[in-house]
C-alpha cells in the first residue's frame, strides 16, 4: 500500500482506491469495455519506477532483471498487476456491464467467476482479442458491433513492457505494436459505436488510455517512425517509452477531432503507478523483500486501479478531455506528449499501419 500522498484538487490522491474515488457513483445502464485480465503470467519480472531514481537502483538491485523462458522476455500488463480484474470488479461493483477483452479465455473466465461469486448481481461477458494481433482486433471489433450492444466506456489497458526485439504477427515492433497500434486500431473500430451511443443515451462516452510515467524516457525523437522496425539500434526501455508516450498522443489527437466534429465523447490518459503485485510469489526471499519494502512505497491493486475508474467514471472528469492523469488528478506530461504535430503525424503514420494488406 502507498502510504504517502496528498489529496489534490480532485479531492483523491495516490492513496485513493478504486472503490473511494467511485464512490455513490450509479454506473448503471452503462456498457464498458475493458481490455487486459489475463490473470497468471510468469514471463519478464521487473519492478521500475520512474518517478524515484534512488529507488529505482534500489529495485534492481533486488529484483532479478530477467527470467528466460524458451528465449523469450516479456512483462504482461494489465491482469499481471491485476488492474485489469480490479477495474472490472469495480466498475461492475457500481452497475456498469464489463465485457472483458481478454487473450486467455480460460483465465478471462476464472476473473469473471470470482467476481460474479463476490457480486452476484455483476454483469459481465468475457471475448477474446489480441492486441498484438491485426485480425484478432478487427474480429473482435466486428464481433462486438455485430452484439448491437452500446458502448459507454473504452478502458485501453493492455499492454507488453520491455521486450527484447519481437515483431507482432502484423511484422511490427511488438511494444509498439500492443501498446499503441492495437488500441489504436480497436478504439477507430468501435468508435461508430460509441458515437452512436452517446447520442441515443444522452450520456458522455469515455475513452482511456493507459500510459505511463515511463512516457518520459522514449528515444531522443520521441517516436521513430523510419525506425520502428530497427533491430540494430533497439533498446526495450525507450521503445517501451515510445509506446507510452504515443498511447498519450492519440488521445490527445482523438480529443481534438471529436471535439471539432461535436462529438460527446472525451478521450483522456493515464499512469496507474507502480503496483506491488504477485508476480515474484515463486521467489521466495527476493518476493519477501519485495512485498517488505513495496507495501510501504508501492501501491496495492486497489489504488493503482484508481485513476483509470475515476477517470471512466466520475463526474468531476465530465467535459474534460485530452488531458493526463497521474493519481487522480490532472498532470503535466512532457513537452513531446504536448506536441500537436507530432501527436498528427502519429495518427497518420499509425492509420497507415493499420490499413487492411
Amino acid at each position: 500500500m502507498w502510504i504517502f500522498g496528498w489529496k489534490g484538487p480532485s479531492g483523491f490522491s495516490a492513496r485513493s482506491t478504486a472503490e473511494e474515488v467511485t464512490h455513490g457513483i450509479d454506473g448503471t445502464g452503462l456498457t464498458a469495455i475493458v481490455t487486459g485480465h489475463e490473470k497468471v503470467i510468469t514471463f519478464l519480472l521487473r519492478i521500475f519506477m520512474f518517478y524515484i531514481d534512488v529507488f529505482v537502483f534500489a529495485i534492481d538491485m533486488l529484483i532479478p532483471l530477467r527470467i528466460m523462458t524458451s528465449g523469450v522476455v516479456y512483462f504482461y500488463l494489465g491482469a499481471s498487476s491485476g488492474l485489469g480484474e480490479e477495474t472490472t470488479r469495480v466498475l461492475a461493483l457500481r452497475g456498469v456491464h464489463v465485457i472483458m477483452a481478454v487473450r486467455n479465455m480460460e483465465a478471462g473466465r476464472t476473473v469473471k467467476e470470482g467476481i460474479v461469486k463476490e457480486i452476484p448481481t455483476a454483469q459481465i461477458d468475457v471475448m477474446e482479442l489480441d492486441l498484438s494481433s491485426m485480425v484478432s482486433v478487427r474480429k473482435f471489433a466486428s464481433d462486438y458491433n455485430s452484439t448491437d450492444l452500446p458502448l459507454n466506456i473504452l478502458i485501453n489497458n493492455a499492454g507488453v513492457m520491455a521486450t527484447p526485439f519481437l515483431l507482432s504477427k502484423d511484422d511490427i515492433e511488438l511494444q509498439f505494436a500492443t501498446n499503441h497500434l492495437g488500441h489504436f486500431l480497436l478504439t477507430n473500430l468501435l468508435l461508430e459505436t460509441m458515437k452512436k451511443t452517446a447520442v441515443e443515451s444522452g450520456k458522455e462516452g469515455r475513452i482511456v488510455n493507459l500510459s505511463s510515467e515511463a512516457h518520459r524516457y522514449p528515444y531522443r525523437e520521441g517516436v521513430r517512425f523510419d525506425k520502428i522496425n530497427d533491430e540494430s539500434s533497439y533498446s526495450s526501455w525507450p521503445a517501451y517509452g515510445q509506446s507510452k508516450l504515443s498511447n498519450i498522443l492519440h488521445a490527445k489527437e482523438l480529443a481534438r477531432r471529436l471535439k471539432e466534429e461535436g462529438v460527446d465523447i472525451t478521450v483522456n490518459s493515464l499512469h496507474p503507478g507502480a503496483i506491488v503485485t504477485n508476480l515474484l510469489r515463486y521467489h521466495g526471499f527476493v518476493n519477501g523483500i519485495a512485498h517488505a519494502v513495496g507495501k510501504y512505497l508501492l501501491k496495492n491493486v486497489q489504488q493503482g486501479a484508481s485513476t483509470q475508474c475515476y477517470v471512466a467514471l466520475h463526474p468531476q472528469v465530465k467535459g474534460v478531455s485530452g488531458e493526463y492523469f497521474v493519481d487522480n488528478n490532472k498532470a503535466n506530461p512532457t513537452s513531446l506528449a504536448k506536441d500537436e504535430e507530432l501527436a498528427k503525424k502519429l495518427w497518420e503514420f499509425s492509420l497507415t499501419l493499420t490499413e487492411p494488406k
